[in-house]
């Protein structure tokens, strides 16, 4: 039983680890990308762009697109949302591999 609350004990702790990990990750993500939108913002208006042509530029933008998907793979991994490989298809590839092995095994009896 002690055995059982340690390991469940670990589970939450990896848990809030990767929640933490996210949530750092994502406050870079968003401080970064400011910083970047300023400077580019800015560079773009000194060489005689206006406000909304350097802010629709698309280097004004790229960094928060691109880095934007990578968030949103994290955040699907650490809130555990997968609808490709989720728990069911796991247990159902289970299933198959075992359903397999046991033909192959009768087939030498």
């Amino acid at each position: 039983m002690a055995e059982l609350n340690l390991n469940k004990k670990q589970r939450a702790k990896k848990r809030i680890e990767e929640l933490k990990g996210f949530y750092i990750h994502f406050m870079v993500y968003v401080f970064i990308n400011i910083m970047i939108t300023v400077v580019v913002t800015v560079s773009l208006m000194h060489n005689g762009y206006s406000f909304w042509e350097a802010i629709g530029n698309f280097g004004s933008f790229s960094t928060w697109l691109f880095w934007g998907i990578g968030i949103f793979f994290h955040g699907l991994k650490v809130f555990s949302y997968s609808p490709f490989f989720n728990k069911e298809w796991e247990e159902r590839q289970i299933q198959k591999y075992l359903d397999e092995d046991q033909r192959e095994s009768e087939k030498y009896q």
